[in-house]
Formats: C-alpha cells, structure tokens, sequence
C-alpha cells in the first residue's frame, strides 16, 4: 500500500488530468447538459461525478484483465484508442458528428449524463490508455480532479454559457479539440514502436 501511494507525482497527475479534461470535455458539453435540465427537469451533479468516477476507477483497475482475456496487450489498446481520440478531435475541430448517442431518459444524472457523455468509450479507452504512461494512483488522481471539475461545471452550467456564450464554448470546443489531435498523435507514435519491438 505505502508502494502504491510513493509512485504518486503530482507533474504526472497533473498530465493525467489534462488528458482526460480533454477528453471529458465537460465545458463543450455545457449545450447536451442544459438540453438534458430541460428534457429530465433537473441535473444532480453529486451524483453525476460519483457514478462517472466509480466507471472510471472500475475500468482502470479491471480493464487490462479484460484486455489480458481477450489476448490485447496494453500498447495494441493504446494504438487503437488513439485512433478513438483522433476521431473524438475531429468532431472537436471541424464540427461534424461521427459518434451517435441518443441523449433522453428520467434518470438523466445517470445516463446518458454519467455515461456515456462523461465515462464514455472515449475517457474509458483514455483511461487504459494513460496505463502505458503514468502508474495507477497517478491517474486515479486525474480522475478524482476531473470529477471534481465536473461536479462544480454541472452545479454552474447555466452561468458558464451566460459567461462564455456560444462563440467562447466554439473557441474552447476548437482549441481542446487540437489538443487532443496533437494527445492522439503522440499516444500513437508512441506505442506503436513499442509493439514493432514486439514483433
């Protein structure tokens, strides 16, 4: 126990965290939770941030076992979510729709807010991903700060989108989109020498 926690860099978390902000992107989905208040009546951002965080958590701690049942190592993951984060910045960046969610329910806090907007294939692939990178309690950080993010953005929404508008949540959308093409690329690059090694 006292192993796991001495791995424990805060640069580290803080790189963790970032990717997975990026990701998350919780401000550019400010528009899908102001629709979801709307459709369901009210949002509970406690319980949003508890259920996404426990999906995350659960699926870093068991997801290379489900990887090593399947005969997938954590570097062929990592390239393939790659391409998951490349086609993630693409909506980001150029506005279109590749990945299709349907987005109704009264148990909106739950689904589709928790997942798969927040713990989604995308933060999930990100999460077994960062595996090759950082150690666990590094990343369980990451995601303990993310959630934290998202419980104050769902608890502020409205006032965010007063404050930002619709050209500054675009500009956000638009800049976080580039950082996780630029994330996707090196996420590529560098495991893909990895698994030619292995060969």
């Amino acid at each position: 126990m006292l192993e796991f926690f001495s791995m424990f860099d805060f640069l580290d978390a803080f790189k963790a965290g970032m990717v997975l902000f990026a990701v998350i992107d919780i401000i550019g989905s400010i528009p899908i939770i102001i629709n979801l208040k709307q459709q369901a009546g009210d949002i509970h951002p406690a319980l949003t941030s508890l259920i996404s965080f426990a999906i995350l958590v659960s699926f870093l701690i068991l997801g290379e076992s489900i990887l090593h049942l399947f005969g997938v190592n954590i570097q062929s993951f990592a390239v393939a979510g790659s391409f998951i984060l490349f086609a993630m910045s693409l909506e980001m960046i150029l506005g279109v729709k590749l990945f299709r969610d349907n987005i109704s329910g009264k148990t909106a806090s739950i689904v589709p807010l928790a997942f798969p907007i927040i713990a989604g294939a995308g933060s999930m692939t990100t999460i077994v991903s960062l595996r090759a990178e950082f150690s666990a309690i590094n990343i369980v950080v990451a995601i303990m700060l993310n959630m934290l993010i998202v419980y104050i953005v769902l608890k502020l929404t409205e006032k965010i989108e007063k404050v930002l508008g619709v050209g500054g949540i675009a500009i956000l959308k638009k800049v976080f989109g580039i950082i996780l093409l630029a994330i996707a690329v090196k996420l590529f690059t560098s495991n893909v020498k990895q698994l030619f090694l292995e060969i």
